[in-house]
């Protein structure tokens, strides 16, 4: 009779997946060293995952001389996550498999303000739900603009929402009978980029989004930091005006309410760049048109963002800031101001720190909420809590129809 592992095996068997989904195929000695296990437990955990479908053999690796290792590749059935965006008006929806790669996308009108939001919510999902894919469902993450108790409970406080203490996890999880894992839609993104982009490759990075506003993922030690309530990276509200525009927060002359979208439109339409309708498409194809007083807005914005982003490099000290969002879109307009801003702001020894700018995509924010699922193998700290022993359970349990159940 077959045995199956259990306990902290299994979390190993579930990060083997998730490791194979993030960076593609590897040997089992590769594996090994990577999730710091010894070779015999790994071929052990891998040849319950070749048994139960989840993993398949591949070509040999290039030989240095002894004998070729053979490499191990998922099986695209292993696994797929949901992840949802909300903004004020719509909802933005991915279904992802277990490497990231988008498998469909969708947005739907929606009003965060109704009285019945969780419900429509709740209903919305349902039914980009049942469109899916017949591959196991490991669970649903969900991306806001606000800050998030913890990403297993999921009550949201959101300004730009109008939210106030909203159960949105515990909702949608008695709704759909499912696991929801839910968090500050930044900090997702610098989730997602941890297991399938540039951070990769580093332990200490920090994520910047720009568009209708300004946010910021940190990650720490290959941790995404989230405070004491899970409002970390808020970096929109850096006060830089004494005496500036209105932020949404409440308070007067935040980053954000310089050098968000709204802001950026407002001071075009003040002077005549665009007309009263133009929107922020209209202010880029100014710029793009060499326009002066379009490209002097967003260097300006970009001048502004660098002095900020300096002051954050010195006490954060990353390895990579990466840029991400809607308005890289205009980047190119931006960094004119930026860079001489930001590199002039920093301290010498740090003037080095490597600065990307990613390519943006619509589905970019959902699919960042997704990655909160396939992140739990990676979840040594708990942050998930009991939704991602759910959710890693979903995963270990994906086994050939007859093992299944075996004990």
């Amino acid at each position: 009779m077959a045995t199956r592992s259990t306990g902290r095996t299994d979390v190993t068997r579930s990060a083997i997946l998730a490791r194979l989904g993030a960076l593609g195929p590897a040997s089992r000695a590769d594996l090994a060293r990577a999730l710091n296990v010894s070779p015999a437990l790994m071929t052990q955990l891998t040849r319950e995952l070749l048994s139960d479908g989840l993993l398949q053999e591949l070509e040999h690796s290039p030989s240095q001389g002894g004998r070729p290792a053979r490499m191990l590749g998922l099986v695209s059935s292993a696994g797929r996550a949901i992840g949802v965006k909300v903004v004020a008006d719509h909802v933005a929806f991915v279904e992802v498999g277990i490497d990231g790669t988008v498998l469909r996308s969708a947005s739907e009108p929606f009003d965060a303000s109704t009285t019945t939001v969780l419900t429509d919510l709740a209903s919305l999902l349902r039914r980009f739900i049942a469109g899916g894919r017949d591959i196991p469902l490991l669970g649903i993450g969900v991306g806001v603009p606000g800050s998030v108790d913890r990403q297993g409970n999921g009550v949201v406080e959101s300004t730009q929402l109008g939210w106030h203490q909203v159960p949105l996890g515990s909702t949608l999880r008695r709704e759909l009978k499912l696991p929801v894992l839910v968090e500050n839609n930044v900090n997702a993104l610098a989730v997602a980029e941890r297991l399938y982009g540039l951070g990769r490759n580093h332990e200490n990075f920090l994520v910047v989004t720009i568009g209708t506003g300004v946010g910021a993922g940190v990650v720490v030690d290959g941790v995404v930091l989230r405070g004491f309530a899970g409002g970390a990276g808020e970096i929109g509200h850096i006060p830089v005006a004494e005496d500036g525009p209105l932020c949404s927060c409440g308070n007067h002359g935040c980053l954000e309410s310089l050098v968000g979208q709204g802001p950026l439109v407002e001071i075009a339409r003040g002077g005549g760049i665009i007309s009263k309708s133009g929107g922020i498409a209209a202010l880029r194809a100014a710029a793009d048109a060499d326009d002066d007083g379009a490209a002097e807005i967003f260097s300006h914005a970009g001048h502004l963002l660098g002095r900020a982003l300096a002051g954050i490099v010195h006490t954060l000290d990353p390895e990579i800031v990466i840029i991400l969002g809607e308005g890289t879109a205009s980047w190119k307009h931006w960094s004119y101001g930026f860079e001489p801003a930001f590199r002039s702001a920093l301290v010498p020894s740090r003037r080095g720190v490597a600065v990307e700018v990613e390519t943006w995509q619509d589905e970019s924010w959902a699919q960042g909420a997704a990655a909160l699922v396939m992140a739990t193998p990676f979840d040594s700290v708990d942050i998930a809590g009991d939704q991602g022993r759910l959710v890693r359970e979903r995963l270990v349990e994906q086994s050939a129809p007859h093992l299944r159940g075996a004990p």
